[in-house]
């Protein structure tokens, strides 16, 4: 093979890479700084950062108010033990140790997570009505005027009269008002 011929391809190889990295740079970029993919990363970092200070509150404040109501209790040490079997070893000596086998259930930290989820989604739920509360507030202060009413116009000369007005105050004409019921 001519020598000449083989850079020609290798140099025609790179280009044709280049360029299809060069495409799917742009298509990467069109996809990745769209702003919905942007909102959705900035919402993840939020939404990260209020988990860090809804756990912050339940553990601190709220667990160990649970704790002084139930007389400091440890949740995480409560267990059922169960025996479930003894084991009998002889010593050199002949003397007989017993050994029993236990099997522990740490019920205390399912009530645990139990708390830290009622908790935490009474956070949340509190959190949550007060923006949407302040969000209510806003809108009821950017709600429009009530649309005017229509002037009443002179039957004779079309200009706008009082809506109680016996004569037009443009031409004079008497006005026969209408009673509403």
């Amino acid at each position: 093979m001519n020598r000449r011929f083989m850079c020609y391809n290798i140099s025609k190889s790179i280009s044709e890479v280049l360029l299809v990295m060069k495409k799917l740079w742009n298509e990467f970029k069109s996809f990745a700084f769209k702003g919905n993919v942007l909102d959705l990363a900035v919402g993840m970092i939020i939404g990260s950062a209020f988990t860090a200070i809804v756990t912050a509150l339940v553990n601190s404040i709220f667990m160990p108010l649970l704790s002084l109501i139930t007389g400091k209790v440890d949740f995480n040490a409560m267990k059922w033990t169960i025996k479930t079997g003894s084991a009998v070893t002889y010593l050199e000596d002949g003397t007989e140790v017993v050994e029993d086998h236990l099997t522990e259930i740490p019920y205390g930290m399912f009530l645990q997570a139990i708390f830290v989820f009622i908790f935490t989604a009474l956070c949340l739920f509190i959190v949550v009505k007060s923006i949407n509360k302040m969000m209510n507030l806003k809108k009821k202060e950017e709600a429009p005027a009530a649309p005017a009413e229509e002037p009443r116009l002179c039957p004779y000369c079309f200009q706008p009269v009082h809506k109680e007005a016996t004569r037009c105050p443009h031409c004079t004409s008497e006005l026969i008002i209408k009673l509403e019921k």
